[in-house]
């Protein structure tokens, strides 16, 4: 588990002493890193008793055509530009932001995979 509290360090190099310990509503998890592969989904109690559903990998998404209104489940074939980082692009990981080459051509990721477990992408040109 990742603890999400504030830096032990200022901005200046110097050392915060902590007046309490770690908090249970600090807590987070790793990246699912969502890769491309057949569908493998993971559900993760949350804070709250809620759930998020992990997509550990998935092959299709759902691609909106904004030209013409309509939506389809298309098979993804590749990543092809990932802005959070370069290397994202080599291990095919499927985030927010994504560019990804499909069956109906480029597509930018707009769900969140990780956290929603479905690929939603609007059709670019």
């Amino acid at each position: 588990m990742q603890w999400q509290g504030r830096s032990v360090r200022k901005p200046s190099g110097g050392r915060y002493h902590t007046s309490r310990g770690k908090m249970r509503a600090e807590i987070g998890r790793a990246p699912a890193e969502t890769h491309i592969g057949e569908e493998r989904k993971k559900i993760v109690r949350t804070f709250g008793g809620n759930q998020k559903v992990r997509a550990l990998r998935l092959d299709y998404a759902t691609v909106a055509n904004p030209a013409d209104g309509t939506t389809r489940k298309v098979k993804i074939e590749t990543v092809e530009a990932n802005s959070a980082n370069p290397n994202y692009v080599r291990r095919n990981l499927l985030t927010k932001g994504a560019i990804i080459r499909t069956e109906m051509g480029r597509a930018r990721i707009v769900s969140r995979p990780s956290q929603d477990g479905v690929v939603n992408a609007v059709l670019i040109a």
